[in-house]
């Protein structure tokens, strides 16, 4: 019989110690995607944990299991903002002083709020796993107990209980597709769901800037990555840990991936027809099922992990999502330099249907002739069939039109 770090047992004792701590979170369906599936698809709604994501379930499980001698020392964690909010508030909840390793550039609300938790912040490098170096080494020199993010079996227990609840409210789902990092979460879910549900297909889905399981499980040991580079900084994980790697390697189904705008486009969606704000990482299993959605048996659960996004990013996303859904367009376009053109172009474009956000006249630039002005504009359409048909319009208006 195969013997995994972490069983069923394990994570139904450890929803006896969340009892009254972690929220049962609801699940919520989108039928624009549903009806693209062809079938249900529900989005469980870890976003709307305390503290925005579901990571104060493993880290309370951790800190609970511990001596008070342990407790005594307090606890020492590193984080991009959501880890550090559970253990902060999971510290709190048992009486436990607890210091936190945040990144340099870690997203000022997350810091806020992990201190607001009740944790001592400390900034150490540029990732996760450089302010992890510097909490190791802190926990050496003070004795604090380190609560890893990911690689333990109290935290992919506590994680799991977010499986169980799944297979309550969706009894019959066929796919379950979630965020992955480090792994706890999908460790987690992967082994309440395969004993509940043995033919769930679970499938896993990283940024393609970070994404370390796939060369890993080719390898059949966890290997790290040279370098990162994505916007879901929950999910920047630069290898997986030993514990969940070899829950994923038995388990797992799939490992996906999803590039920058497809987080952004996962994130409007999530804003905008299920009224949820998620930030990039715990938008990464939605983007998958946007991205391919025959490729997903329904039911589909999609598991959205977290909701801690800095608003300055969120415009950014938003905006970024608008352009990569083709409605949001910026051009330039050349006019003669005489009196009434510009209005001329303003009357094409509002006769296409398309709304000026912005416009800018400049009189110099490369390649302008002495009697031109080039003119920036920045367009709001209805999507990019529409965004072609502004196009055509100013073409046979005669227009030359760059796209910017």
């Amino acid at each position: 019989m195969l013997s995994l770090p972490v069983s069923l047992d394990e994570v139904l004792r450890a929803r006896e110690l969340l009892a009254g701590v972690s929220r049962t979170t609801p699940m919520e369906g989108l039928r624009g995607l549903s009806e693209k599936v062809g079938g249900p698809v529900l989005l469980k709604c870890e976003n709307l944990q305390r503290t925005g994501s579901f990571k104060i379930r493993g880290a309370y499980v951790r800190i609970a299991r511990l001596t008070a001698e342990e407790r005594a020392d307090g606890v020492v964690a590193a984080s991009a903002g959501n880890h550090a909010q559970g253990v902060a508030l999971a510290a709190s909840l048992l009486g436990c002083a607890s210091t936190v390793f945040m990144p340099e550039a870690a997203p000022l609300p997350k810091v806020a709020a992990t201190r607001a938790y009740g944790a001592h912040v400390r900034h150490a490098g540029h990732t996760v796993d450089e302010a992890l170096v510097a909490a190791k080494a802190f926990a050496q020199e003070t004795g604090a107990v380190l609560i890893h993010p990911f690689d333990h079996e109290d935290i992919v227990a506590g994680q799991g209980t977010v499986g169980l609840e799944i297979a309550e409210q969706c009894p019959e789902v066929k796919t379950v597709v979630v965020c992955t990092g480090g792994g706890g979460l999908i460790a987690g879910i992967a082994v309440a769901l395969k004993a509940l549900l043995p033919d769930v297909r679970i499938v896993a889905a990283q940024a393609a800037g970070a994404a370390s399981y796939a060369p890993s499980l080719a390898a059949g040991v966890p290997v790290p990555l040279a370098t990162m580079t994505t916007m879901a900084d929950g999910i920047a994980v630069g290898c997986p840990g030993e514990v969940p790697f070899a829950i994923v390697r038995e388990l797992v189904d799939e490992v996906v991936t999803v590039d920058e705008e497809a987080l952004s486009r996962a994130l409007l969606l999530a804003l905008e027809r299920a009224k949820l704000v998620v930030e990039p990482a715990g938008a990464a299993a939605l983007a998958a099922v946007m991205e391919d959605p025959g490729a997903f048996e329904p039911p589909v659960v999609v598991v959205l992990s977290g909701g801690n996004i800095d608003p300055l990013l969120l415009s950014k996303v938003v905006r970024h999502g608008l352009v990569a859904a083709g409605r949001f367009m910026s051009l330039q376009v050349r006019i003669p330099d005489r009196p009434g053109e510009l209005a001329r172009l303003l009357g094409v474009l509002g006769d296409s249907g398309a709304n000026v956000l912005d416009v800018e006249h400049s009189r110099t630039g490369p390649g302008l002739h002495v009697d031109e002005v080039a003119v920036g504009l920045q367009l709001e359409t209805r999507g990019r069939p529409h965004g072609d048909e502004v196009l055509a319009h100013l073409d046979r208006a005669g227009y030359a039109v760059t796209l910017v």
